[in-house]
This record gives structure tokens, sequence and C-alpha cells, in this order.
């Protein structure tokens, strides 16, 4: 909750520097987008930046989380949903952050053109090199989960084959469980092998929808560079003919 307030009230903040930035003047001559004038264009890329280290430090703050979820023990184990509000705060910031990148690209002005484009491929970069680490992060705690259900299913089944152990981590394999539950002699160590498994089943749900949607940020940022590329060769075409004519004159 906290971030989205302070999103809210950095997109009203924004909103009223893109209505100043409208005001046709000499320096920012209308037909640029909300972001004709360079200080506005300027503000956007610093307030991105700042938002990409906000999503740096989400980050490290599940990886943290899980790490101690896998380490705990009994209810010492961090609350789920803790990670899934941190997991659903940073899919939403991320969504903001490519829309706003997005804006940048389509109001790419021929007034001051090269810096204009060398920051929007800084920011571009630094969100393609954010996703590649969530990615990462998600692909390792995906990787470590399955280790912690193959582990607990060999508790309770020291012979399970490795077609058992990938129901196990499809969120098969109960029966195992409720087998083992039924022995009074194993019946402590098979409820707790059994609730860990459905935790990192729940955990390795939220791991795959959260890479199928950074897969789709990926596309999205790959089709609006596709968007834009004419549009960019055509601006820095133009600033080129200016330079020299320039230079003629």
């Amino acid at each position: 909750m906290a971030y989205r307030d302070r999103l809210a009230t950095s997109r009203a903040q924004r909103g009223q520097a893109y209505e100043l930035s409208n005001v046709p003047t000499a320096a920012s001559p209308t037909g640029d987008g909300d972001f004709g004038d360079l200080s506005a264009f300027l503000d956007e890329d610093k307030s991105i930046q700042e938002e990409l280290q906000h999503v740096r430090d989400n980050i490290s703050r599940i990886s943290d989380l899980r790490s101690q979820a896998l380490e705990a023990v009994g209810d010492r184990s961090p609350d789920s949903a803790q990670i899934e509000a941190l997991t659903s705060e940073t899919r939403d910031v991320l969504q903001d952050l490519k829309n706003r990148i997005g804006r940048l690209e389509s109001s790419r002005s021929r007034q001051d053109a090269q810096l204009r484009n060398n920051r929007i491929e800084f920011l571009r970069k630094k969100f393609l090199e954010v996703l590649q680490n969530y990615q990462r992060e998600e692909q390792e705690s995906r990787a470590k989960a399955k280790q912690r259900i193959e582990r607990q299913l060999f508790i309770v089944k020291p012979d399970a084959t490795a077609e058992e152990i990938q129901r196990a981590v499809d969120g098969g394999e109960q029966q195992v469980f409720a087998q083992a539950l039924t022995l009074s002699t194993r019946y402590g160590e098979s409820r707790a092998a059994y609730r860990e498994v459905e935790e990192r089943q729940a955990d390795l749900q939220r791991v795959e929808r959260t890479l199928a949607e950074l897969a789709q940020l990926f596309t999205d940022m790959a089709t609006l560079v596709e968007q834009h590329d004419p549009v960019i060769k055509d601006i820095e075409s133009t600033a080129a003919d200016v330079n020299l004519n320039t230079q003629k004159g």
C-alpha cells in the first residue's frame, strides 16, 4: 500500500509537469508530446531511474525473504503473504516503468535529439538489466523450491523415482504423504514434510507466474523498439542534415 500511495502521488506530480510542458513556447514547440520541454523530459528520466532502484531493492528483499523461508523452522518462516505483496508491488512498478519509457519513446523530439535518444537508450538498457536480474532471481528460486520438494519427498519415501519427484513438483504425489501420515511412527516428520511441500508448490506457482510476466515485458520492450526505430532514424537523419547545413553555412 505504501508504494501505491507513493505511485499515485508521483503520477499526480508528473501530470502537473506534463500540463506545464504542453504550454507552447519558443523553446518547446507543440507536437513533441508531453515531454517537449527538456526539463520535463530530464525530470522524468531521473524519476524513472529512482524507481528502477526501488525495483532492485524489492528484488533483493524478495530474495532475502525466500532464503529465510527456506532456512526457517516451524512458525519462524516469513509470512508468504508478505512475499506475495512485495511481488505484486514489484509487478506494478515494472508495468508502470515500461509505460513511462514508452511515453518517452513516443515523445522523441528533434530538439536536443541526441541527448534525448541517449537518455532513452540508457533507461531502456537499465530497465532490461533489471528484468534480467529479476528473471535470474526467479529461476534460482524455482530451482531451490524444486530441491526442497525433492528433499521432503525423500523423507517419506527414500526410494522415490524421478517421475514421482516431478509429480510432486507439479503438485501431485499427495498420496505418498497421506500413506506416511497413517504411520504413527512417522506422523510428525511426514506432516512437517507435507506442509513444506505445499508451501514450496505455492512458491513455484508464484515464480512461474512472475517469469511469464517478465517474458511478456521483454517482448513488449522489443516491440517498442521496433515501433519507434523508424522515428529514431528519421530524427537522427534530420539532425545530421541540420548539422551539415550549419557547417556549410
